[in-house]
C-alpha cells in the first residue's frame, strides 16, 4: 500500500490518500476544515494517482471532516470530475461526515454530478467497503 499525506500551512494532516492494491481502490480520509485550497490540492492527487496506476474505484471518507466545503463544488463538478472519469474512476463510495454541512454539502455535490460515475453514500465505513467489493471492475 502506498499512502499520502497532505497538510495545511499549520501542519494538520487533511487529507490522506492511500492506495489499497489487494481491494482495488484508494481510501481517502478527509480530516477537519476543508477549503477550496485543500480540496482541490487533494482532488488532484487523486488524478495523478489513478494516471499512475488506474484505479476504479474511490472510498471517500469524511468521518472526520468538519464543516462545509460547498464553496468547492464548482470546481469538483467542471474541473475535477471530468478529469476523474478520464483517469478511470467509475465507483465513488461516500462515508457521510457526522456532521449536517458536511452532508449537506456532499449532498449539494451529489445533484451537479449525478449519472457521471456510480456514486453511493453510507454511513458507516463498512457498508461503503462492502459495496465496493461487489462492484464489477470491468468496462
Amino acid at each position: 500500500m502506498s499512502v499520502l499525506s497532505f497538510r495545511r500551512p499549520d501542519g494538520h494532516v487533511f487529507l490522506t490518500a492511500e492506495r489499497n492494491r489487494a481491494e482495488g481502490w484508494i481510501h481517502a480520509r478527509w480530516s477537519g476544515v476543508q477549503t477550496l485550497e485543500t480540496v482541490q490540492q487533494g482532488g488532484l492527487a487523486y488524478v495523478d494517482m489513478l494516471r499512475a496506476e488506474p484505479c476504479a474505484k474511490l472510498l471517500n471518507d469524511h468521518r472526520e471532516l468538519v464543516g462545509r466545503f460547498t464553496e468547492a463544488n464548482d470546481w469538483i463538478a467542471q474541473v475535477w470530475t471530468p478529469l476523474i472519469v478520464q483517469a478511470g474512476l467509475r465507483y465513488f463510495a461516500h462515508v457521510l461526515s457526522p456532521g449536517i454541512f458536511g452532508q449537506m454539502s456532499i449532498k449539494d455535490l451529489h445533484q451537479r454530478i449525478e449519472g457521471v460515475f456510480e456514486l453511493r453514500m453510507f454511513g458507516d465505513l463498512e457498508e461503503a467497503k462492502q459495496w465496493l467489493r461487489t462492484v464489477d471492475q470491468q468496462p
